[in-house]
């Protein structure tokens, strides 16, 4: 298996009146391709923090962020745009999704950024929603979609520009459990597809999904274990 994150020595100080606060100290991280990973914590552990540089929505202000081989620490503002449009798609708890703009422009709209053409963005748009449950929901608008149906949307806008990486931050916590239970499920699907798929939640339930669980606590890397995936005998 090859890197698709290599992480060194990964520091994030925020200043704050005359004191500087270090939320993360000193990370340590590869994930290979094609892992599925839940990264937890409590509050104020660093979690989100790390999610964000991981997401190339920050970066850090020491050591290094090789993803994909490139150095995304050193990136400008626009490089780091182009490679959270082209590398990564991002689900969000609150599912981010444009009011006024159907199911299908919602999750085409990564691609106006990458600059396909109309017919592939629509295209590509089209399978992806079927893929994700909604091929009858296309022309539907956020408010015409129950919360699990918007996550799919979410879903389906992170896979749409077929990114390295999918990136979810607490993708259940609006979700009643039972509606928890069908987008984990969704979640399984994509990584059997063979997607990096990187969570951030502090619910234990949805981090038993994910192969590999990290803890953070007070800005380091607490634990970082592997399940043992059983190969059923015969």
């Amino acid at each position: 298996m090859s890197k698709v994150i290599e992480i060194r020595s990964i520091t994030r100080d925020f200043p704050l009146g005359q004191e500087v606060v270090k939320v993360l100290k000193g990370i340590d991280l590869d994930i290979e391709r094609g892992e599925y990973v839940a990264i937890m914590g409590p509050s104020g552990s660093g979690k989100s923090t790390l999610m964000n540089l991981l997401g190339c929505l920050d970066t850090p202000t020491s050591g290094s962020y090789i993803l994909n081989g490139k150095d995304a620490s050193k990136m400008s503002d626009d490089e780091l745009a182009e490679i959270r449009n082209k590398e990564i798609g991002f689900v969000f708890q609150t599912f981010n999704l444009l009011p006024r703009t159907t199911a299908l422009d919602n999750v085409a709209l990564p691609m106006v950024y990458a600059g396909a053409t109309k017919s592939q963005r629509k295209d590509r748009a089209e399978e992806v929603l079927r893929s994700v449950g909604l091929g009858d929901r296309m022309d539907h608008k956020p408010n015409q979609l129950s919360g699990g149906q918007r996550q799919r949307v979410a879903v389906g806008r992170a896979l749409v520009n077929k990114p390295s990486i999918i990136l979810a931050d607490e993708p259940t916590g609006n979700l009643d459990s039972k509606t928890s239970v069908e987008i984990m499920h969704l979640f399984d699907e994509i990584h059997a597809a063979g997607n990096t798929v990187i969570l951030v939640t502090h619910e234990e339930d949805i981090a038993e999904h994910a192969h590999r669980v990290i803890r953070l606590k007070d800005g380091r890397i607490e634990t970082d274990e592997r399940k043992t995936l059983h190969t059923p005998t015969v």
